[in-house]
């Protein structure tokens, strides 16, 4: 996996959004229930445009669920929610086009190669030189020597790496990562890791992962998730690893 990650030009899809002061995303008092399940209760988030927040917390926290409502796939039960300052209700597809998102879900072809399938996602989106920015891509995720290969025979962490291209493919202004890290080995991991250092300041990203050494190495902010309400917030800049962990372990109940 290399670590440069090939930019559009200013003729991007998200080009006519100017950088600004506007928040990237703001979840105000956001509550979502699946009949009697109240999977959050007021979460309250902000991501400022070129920040990164990294969102621990224990399996069903509602983590996924947040990030499914950060991407408008899914509507929250009450509160407010704000992408660049406009409200996602009424501007959903325009707005999901200044999204990646790397979900559970990898949203690729299995019948497909992996060459297509980001050539696909590129043309959908309306990029410039499509074939090119596959190509590029799969160098960013070390997939080149595999990309003419149907998705079906790739490993878990293959996938997964291709899924990151997807994602990358429109160059987002918001990045939604949801467990990124899962399935890549040490190596791979550690590349994106290096990726995502390097996005820090272009785009706005909410990385939600088990790993608080990585979150807290990529990320501006911090938050712990815990039975679908922010039990902890700081930023990050002074905080180690070690702090965080001890931090999450009394939000929590038990070691990170």
């Amino acid at each position: 996996m290399h670590l440069s990650l090939p930019r559009l030009s200013a003729e991007s899809v998200h080009s006519a959004h100017g950088r600004g002061s506007v928040q990237a995303l703001a979840l105000q008092e956001i509550t979502k229930c699946f009949g009697p399940v109240q999977a959050l209760r007021g979460v309250s988030l902000t991501v400022g445009d070129g920040e990164a927040l990294a969102v621990f917390g224990p399996n069903g926290a509602g983590k996924t669920t947040l990030l499914k409502i950060a991407a408008t796939l899914m509507r929250p039960t009450s509160g407010t929610f704000r992408i660049l300052g406009a409200d996602p209700s009424h501007q959903a597809p325009q707005l999901r086009r200044l999204i990646g998102l790397v979900s559970h879900q990898s949203y690729l072809y299995a019948g497909l190669t992996g060459f297509e399938n980001l050539l696909f996602t590129a043309r959908m989106y309306g990029v410039p030189d499509a074939r090119a920015r596959a190509h590029a891509l799969l160098e960013t995720v070390g997939l080149s020597h595999r990309g003419g290969d149907l998705v079906r025979t790739y490993s878990r962490g293959m996938t997964q790496r291709l899924s990151i291209a997807r994602a990358l493919v429109h160059d987002p202004r918001i990045l939604l990562l949801d467990e990124p890290f899962t399935g890549l080995d040490r190596q791979a991991a550690m590349a994106f890791r290096d990726l995502l250092l390097a996005m820090r300041g272009t785009r706005a990203i909410i990385l939600t992962t088990h790993s608080i050494e990585q979150g807290v190495a990529v990320s501006d902010r911090v938050a712990i998730l815990v039975d679908g309400a922010v039990a902890y917030e700081a930023e990050n800049g002074a905080r180690d690893v070690g702090t965080v962990e001890r931090v999450y372990a009394q939000c929590v109940g038990v070691p990170a």
